[in-house]
């Protein structure tokens, strides 16, 4: 970790190192766009809390010792943080919401020091935080999948129904470790809610705080039904029907001839036991060998000559409801554009097929798939600031940004980087999400967006499920996001709440308290009048009369500013309403026009 000796490297009397993370622009990438996601987990699990401890110092010291041959780790810093700040690193960090799309070339979050005596901590954490180039990168590829299957689906359906079903993680096997798995399957689930791959959805539980965020079916193996022979593999078949009467289940059914077993034994020695079957019980075939496109339309033809077909709204072909094929064999994005695009040729619709995918989807990729990049670009030193940046002659597609960055959407409404300290803070897309190791809030997945007009009926909404009154008023009364996470408990039980904005949390035992509570933290976030704020504010709820919901109430939709407020109030509060729904986890409830 080169990164040990840079405290001795930086000039002298500095007091800031700010820094930066994006994926930066590359010409001819078929990546436009990059989906954000896997931040909370990072600083969850590495940098939340008492981080430094006196053992572990001691280890560093005697390690680099030993790595280095020669004393080059700064003891004396480390022990003064755990003294000073008890073992939690002085940083801050702000970051665009998870789940949200950004064009390539945007700053996606900034890390700077908050103690001047610790300005080398900033890059000092950029190799485990570039680590985020993984499950953006799988999130994004993912998305990428998503679209393609979209394109297809409403070309030769009509719809898009069942998207979110049509591509299965199979790459658990196939990722270098368990913590990649976790990552990796954890990012997919951004996109679709189909998986095998349980390290991902424990992720998701664990540090998203979501109860399932995917879901499988029964499936055989090659192993369940080779251990039957070659002469039974009908019995082996049967067995699977048998054992899996109610919903869907899948059988691999290339181990010998699937052309054979199609055609021969589900088509024929066991088509009524597969007719008997619903569409919420469908058997679902899997070839799993051979050309991907090839086998697929020649398997898809005899199960149309053994069990028929229909023809959708689109005049498109559609095999009986309790039949569907699952192609998990060389699947990439390319392949299932291939495999999609001659399917409609033939005049089948995208209905009849299902993917799954394994490294493809979490393994084929790496730093340089999005250009992933931690950059360095302003400082301070002696108590003056400097815009920094790096600008290689060799590469100018390297050239870094410069000063304090902001996130904003444009008056053409597309997000932009404004540089050197030049943003308002009214347009930043960017929220605190950690202050000093405390984090500022998590954001629980899935969760219900609460949008509409001003005076439309969303506190009522609120207050009805959560039994709290928040605050009311005429203008803008909502100034600041609110995530409210309600948690059931056991009959009996008393009311609690916390309330946690920035580094602030303070308890409350009365639900009387919230009103004044969340105007307090309104004024802190957005200032006192009518301005708004990107800075989330959470309240967290505990009672035996609410459900286990989350829900984020938005400022209604200003159509004309009143005074006191910017002429441009109304695209303010669009531009800080769509960080919130343009994540596709998140469920919008909507109470006026947008």
């Amino acid at each position: 970790m080169f990164q040990i000796t840079h405290y001795k490297q930086y000039p002298p009397d500095v007091s800031k190192i700010y820094s930066y993370f994006e994926c930066r622009r590359k010409k001819g990438s078929q990546f436009n766009e990059v989906v954000f996601f896997g931040l909370q987990y990072l600083l969850k699990k590495y940098l939340t809390g008492r981080v430094v401890t006196e053992e572990k110092i001691q280890e560093a010291k005697i390690f680099y010792q030993m790595h280095f041959k020669q004393n080059v780790f700064d003891e004396d810093g480390w022990r003064k943080i755990l003294e000073k700040h008890d073992g939690r690193l002085p940083i801050r960090i702000k970051a665009v919401p998870e789940g949200r799309i950004i064009p390539r070339g945007n700053v996606l979050f900034t890390v700077e020091n908050t103690d001047p005596s610790f300005f080398w901590l900033t890059n000092y954490i950029e190799t485990m935080l570039v680590q985020m180039w993984y499950p953006i990168t799988v999130a994004t590829v993912s998305r990428e999948f998503k679209k393609i299957l979209a394109k297809h689906l409403r070309a030769t359906s009509g719809s898009v129904e069942g998207l979110n079903q049509k591509l299965h993680d199979f790459g658990y096997r196939g990722v270098s470790s368990q913590e990649s798995a976790a990552l990796g399957g954890a990012a997919h689930l951004v996109n679709f809610c189909s998986t095998d791959t349980v390290a991902g959805l424990l992720m998701a539980q664990r540090y998203y705080s979501c109860p399932m965020a995917g879901f499988s079916n029964p499936a055989a193996e090659h192993s369940t039904i080779i251990s039957w022979g070659r002469s039974r593999e009908k019995d082996a078949f049967e067995q699977v029907l048998d054992q899996f009467s109610s919903g869907p289940v899948s059988v691999v059914s290339d181990s010998y001839d699937i052309f054979n077993a199609c055609k021969h034994i589900w088509g024929d020695e066991l088509k009524e036991r597969v007719m008997e079957r619903s569409q919420d019980s469908c058997l679902v075939i899997r070839p799993d060998s051979g050309d991907p496109a090839e086998t697929l339309i020649e398997v898809i033809k005899i199960l149309e000559d053994c069990f028929g077909c229909s023809k959708n709204s689109m005049g498109y072909k559609v095999l009986p409801s309790y039949l569907r094929i699952i192609q998990g064999d060389g699947i990439d994005l390319s392949s299932v554009n291939e495999i999609l695009q001659k399917l409609s040729e033939e005049g089948w619709s995208a209905e009849n097929v299902l993917f799954g995918c394994g490294s493809a989807l979490l393994q084929k990729l790496n730093r340089d798939t999005l250009s992933c990049a931690f950059k360095c670009s302003y400082v301070e030193t002696n108590g003056k600031g400097m815009d920094v940046y790096k600008q290689p002659v060799t590469d100018p597609s390297k050239e870094s940004k410069r000063g304090r960055l902001s996130l904003r959407r444009n008056s053409g409404g597309l997000i932009e980087t404004v540089e050197s300290g030049a943003g308002k803070p009214e347009e930043v897309c960017l929220t605190y999400v950690i202050i000093n190791q405390k984090p500022v809030v998590w954001l629980a997945l899935p969760a219900i967006a609460v949008i509409g007009d001003q005076s439309s009926g969303k506190s009522s909404v609120l207050e009805a499920l959560s039994g709290v009154a928040l605050p009311r008023g005429n203008g803008i009364v909502t100034r600041c996001p609110l995530e409210l996470k309600m948690k059931r408990t056991k009959a009996g039980q008393k009311w609690s709440g916390k309330i946690k904005y920035r580094d602030y949390s303070e308890d409350l035992g009365k639900p009387a308290e919230v009103d004044e509570k969340i105007r307090k933290a309104q004024e802190v976030l957005a200032g006192k009048g009518c301005g708004i704020s990107h800075e989330l504010i959470s309240l967290a709820i505990a009672s035996p009369d609410i459900p286990d919901l989350t829900l984020i109430d938005l400022p209604g939709i200003a159509r004309v500013a009143v005074k006191g407020q910017p002429e441009n109030i109304g695209e303010q509060i669009k531009t800080l309403i769509r960080t919130f729904i343009a994540k596709q986890e998140t469920i919008n409830l909507v109470g006026g026009s947008l």
